[in-house]
């Protein structure tokens, strides 16, 4: 197996598009460990593979960097120092994303989960790719990282344009030190994060949607390269959403 053995991070694993990558990856005979808020949901998500390694699972709020330098000597003492793959899959949105009723609060939140917890992570995971000369970060950013869109909301909007440039810039820096980043674009995603959407999302529209399994596969696919070859972005969208 071409990823048996490699260590890997996924942040949002515990649900969503981070659960959906970090199945794939185990799947592929990775060394998988999962971070999230939630220790509950991620115990669960966890226990949804059965094979062998097991996932393993720490608790973890991105935007608080105390918790990523706990989580980073867990990492360490769980042996999956240095990490062979970093996916940055946290993210959140609000219910009231309107400019007109966002709450600064939830400003910052956005801002500090979406955009601040992937610098946060990238830079306690890079180091150690450095070192190897080796490494693939994959930023789970959005459509609304590229094209601002009134659905996402400002905040979203805002932080998934940083972790568009955070990436992107990243990039350009540690090529030379043979470490690949790649933004990911996904348009409507059946995911949890829809529960926080002014609309609720009818089943019949969901089932339409790109599911966390499509872009997993993508991911397990960029991996699979060989190190000399990078793919920068990855747009993936429903068939009925329009992106140009």
């Amino acid at each position: 197996m071409e990823l048996a053995g490699k260590r890997v991070l996924v942040t949002g694993g515990g649900s969503g598009i981070g659960l959906g990558i970090a199945l794939a990856l185990a799947r592929e005979g990775c060394r998988v460990a999962i971070a999230g808020r939630s220790e509950e949901k991620l115990r669960g998500a966890a226990a949804q593979f059965d094979g062998r390694p097991p996932i393993l699972a720490h608790p973890c709020d991105v935007a608080d960097r105390g918790d990523v330098t706990r989580l980073f000597a867990w990492l360490s003492q769980e042996g999956f120092d240095p990490l062979d793959i970093l996916v940055n899959s946290a993210g959140i949105n609000v219910q009231r994303r309107k400019m007109a009723e966002l709450d600064p609060a939830d400003w910052d939140r956005v801002l500090a989960v979406n955009a601040t917890g992937a610098f946060n992570t990238m830079h306690a995971a890079l180091p150690g790719m450095r070192k190897q000369r080796d490494g693939l970060v994959v930023n789970v950013s959005s459509i609304a990282g590229k094209r601002a869109l009134l659905l996402g909301g400002a905040a979203y909007c805002a932080a998934k344009f940083a972790l568009t440039a955070l990436g992107t810039e990243v990039g350009l820096e540690e090529r030379p030190n043979g470490i690949r980043v790649t933004n990911v674009y996904p348009g409507e995603v059946d995911t949890p994060i829809l529960e926080q959407r002014p609309v609720p999302v009818p089943a019949e529209k969901r089932a339409l949607m790109v599911h966390p399994e499509d872009i997993a596969a993508c991911v397990v696919t960029i991996a699979k390269l060989p190190r000399h070859v990078l793919v920068p972005e990855l747009v993936i969208t429903p068939l009925y959403q329009e992106y140009a």
